[in-house]
């Protein structure tokens, strides 16, 4: 079985019973242990995966209906709640922590009978852009070993990208999905903010957060998309009365569909050759029949300042549970504030305290106002200029990343480096707008991606554009 099979490919192999879930997943199993130790994508892996899918194989031989993610094996970040796993968010302070309920979007994927075959190594609290940050090691690009995969959902997407799962769960809090997406070559998307409950999912920066799927294709995405969206009691931020799409049925013509392209996101700075791929893909929509409209994002170069201002002082907020008082690791002291010291001084890496303390001093008195009251503004001028926007396009291309996957150790101990990596990513999480990236093409032998952006809500836009774009071309079919 290729273990780099698309779902919809499967889904039709499946049902001709050509063959059976339990192979597929057996399948992924064998990859796993064949390639993880190189590529340490994975945490753990589930000891019920192969008796789940011959549950499937039973369902699917007794005649019952099933969902295009029935048997399908799926591999969920590790800051995800599956009830009875281990659940770390790649960092020592939460080694021995497991879950004691489901997240919304594990118990959705059960429901749609997808198997949950893995726990995905990522950057410490989701703080990262390489993966290199997790306690448990770097996780390696399978398209170069020397090379990160990007982060901090870097384990997802090589999941996808290595045949490990074929599909994935991320987290996206300033590009933590599109980024790894672009650097691995396969799709990514960030859905709008409120799609997708966040019950369950061990938060980084409240107001940012989203979950999404990794996959191949962008209908494969779309699938997965329709399995865990959707209102959610247990997340006042979830959205109701969400327009339901069909990939199956889109059509795949985007003649009249107005592309916008920032002038702002070609700039100094940008790898040439990535830079050349990207607009390789514009002229493709042109020439599909898309009319590409040259638009400004004038506050996008204030996106980075913003964002780690705004993002770690919401980390600094949420991180404080981790006291070592009600879970994970602990160390005693000579009182309660040596306790907190100790704990979390031994528990936490050198990238999440780096954000704790500057979260910690732009809340503190006197700085507030200076900084993250200054913030929130530069913040509604960024969601201004996207409104503004798309009254004159319906969807924005643009790159992912600037660079293509680079080295590891190469930027670990530059911060300022590392953050400049996530230039293209954070302004739709701090907009909320939807966002996705799809393969398009190579630079330097390694994969580039294209970035889509879409208006609020309106996934079914970038889904209709990112499947034209497949469908002319090949690069979603390359593998590692």
């Amino acid at each position: 079985m290729d273990v780099t099979t698309t779902i919809t490919a499967a889904n039709k192999a499946m049902r001709e019973k050509h063959i059976s879930s339990e192979e597929l997943v057996a399948a992924c199993l064998k990859t796993i242990e064949g390639r993880n130790g190189e590529l340490n994508a994975l945490l753990g892996v589930s000891e019920s995966a192969l008796a789940e899918a011959r549950e499937v194989d039973a369902r699917r031989a007794a005649g019952e209906s099933l969902g295009p993610l029935a048997g399908i094996p799926v591999v969920l970040k590790d800051n995800m709640l599956v009830k009875g796993w281990t659940a770390t968010a790649g960092s020592k302070i939460l080694e021995t922590y497991r879950a004691s309920y489901d997240s919304t979007v594990a118990t959705r994927l059960k429901q749609a009978g997808a198997v949950l075959i893995g726990r995905a190594n990522m950057d410490e609290f989701a703080m990262g852009s390489s993966n290199e940050s997790s306690h448990f090691g770097a996780v390696k690009n399978p398209w170069d070993v020397t090379r990160v995969p990007g982060g901090s959902s870097g384990g997802s997407a090589v999941a996808v990208a290595g045949g490990f799962a074929l599909a994935a769960l991320g987290s996206d809090t300033g590009g933590s999905i599109r980024q790894p997406a672009s650097l691995t070559g396969v799709v990514g998307l960030k859905p709008t903010y409120g799609r997708v409950s966040r019950y369950g999912l061990m938060s980084l920066a409240s107001s940012l957060d989203q979950i999404g799927p990794f996959a191949r294709t962008v209908e494969d995405a779309a699938l997965v998309m329709q399995a865990i969206e959707g209102a959610d009691p247990k997340d006042a931020t979830s959205a109701s009365d969400l327009e339901t799409f069909a990939p199956e049925i889109a059509s795949r013509d985007i003649k009249g569909l107005k592309v916008g392209v920032p002038k702002e996101y070609f700039v100094e700075g940008m790898d040439p050759e990535v830079k050349a791929r990207v607009m390789d893909a514009v002229k493709a929509f042109e020439s599909a029949g898309a009319e590409i409209v040259e638009i400004s994002l004038p506050h996008s170069e204030y996106a980075l300042a913003a964002y780690y201002i705004i993002q770690p002082a919401e980390a600094s907020s949420n991180l404080g549970r981790y006291d070592g008082m009600r879970y994970g690791f602990s160390k005693t002291g000579r009182s309660l504030a040596d306790t907190y010291e100790r704990t979390r001084g031994d528990g936490f890496g050198a990238e999440v305290k780096r954000r704790i303390m500057l979260g910690a001093y732009t809340l503190s008195a006197g700085y507030r106002d200076a900084y993250y009251r200054k913030a929130l503004k530069v913040r509604a001028l960024i969601r201004r200029d996207f409104e503004e926007a798309f009254k004159r396009v319906d969807v924005i291309a643009a790159p992912t990343s600037p660079t293509v996957a680079w080295k590891i150790g190469e930027k670990f101990n530059d911060p300022l480096a590392m953050y400049l990596a996530d230039i293209y990513t954070v302004s739709m999480n701090l907009s909320g707008n939807p966002a996705m990236s799809i393969p398009c093409g190579f630079a330097h032998g390694l994969p580039v991606g294209l970035q889509l952006i879409g208006k609020w809500f309106d996934e079914p836009t970038l889904y209709r554009t990112g499947m034209a774009y497949q469908a002319m071309t090949d690069w979603h079919t390359k593998t590692a």
